[in-house]
């Protein structure tokens, strides 16, 4: 996952934070430009990673004008240069039913997903906005998974009727307590 960002704070003159956001394959997934832009407002470099479903969700121009970035959605050949600096920190936004699950259970069968499960390995922040109807979160294993990522230090947020897209920032920079 190496790589230099390519934008430095113009105060201060180190290379910003880089922020993965990994989007799955939900409805709500075609407004992650309002992620994008509350996490660059908040001083962070952004690159999106998105699940093979969840390609066909976004605006893959829209996104990568925005970012200055490739989407990345697969694995890339070896020798190829890797289109992304390191991440500081990721945001999984909307994470849904099955990466919840494939991820909390270490199955690497996407990008998205492999690139989750390397993370836990770093010591990499991660928050998750789940994004899934009650029958999904009705089932065993769905609760199991939360379960097991919150072990590993995943920040799990609300799965409210009202999908907020910032709360992913509040979980990965909390507000200094006086």
């Amino acid at each position: 996952m190496g790589g230099e960002s390519k934008e430095q704070d113009h105060h201060t003159g180190e290379r910003k934070r880089f922020l993965y956001v990994v989007v799955c394959a939900a409805g709500i997934a075609g407004q992650v430009g309002r992620l994008i832009a509350a996490a660059q407002e908040d001083g962070w470099d952004v690159g999106v990673v998105a699940t093979p479903q969840g390609l066909g969700f976004i605006d893959q121009a829209a996104v990568e004008a925005r970012t200055g970035y490739p989407i990345r959605s697969a694995w890339r050949k070896p020798g190829d240069p890797r289109p992304l600096p390191p991440p500081d920190a990721i945001a999984v936004a909307p994470a849904t039913f099955n990466t919840i699950n494939k991820w909390a259970a270490g199955m690497s069968d996407t990008l998205a997903v492999g690139i989750l499960c390397e993370a836990y390995g770093m010591g990499i922040p991660i928050a998750a906005l789940p994004c899934l109807n009650t029958a999904q979160a009705a089932h065993p294993a769905y609760r199991e998974s939360l379960d097991r990522l919150r072990s590993m230090g995943v920040r799990i947020g609300s799965c409210e009727p009202e999908f907020r897209w910032e709360e992913a920032l509040e979980l990965l920079d909390p507000p200094a307590r006086p």
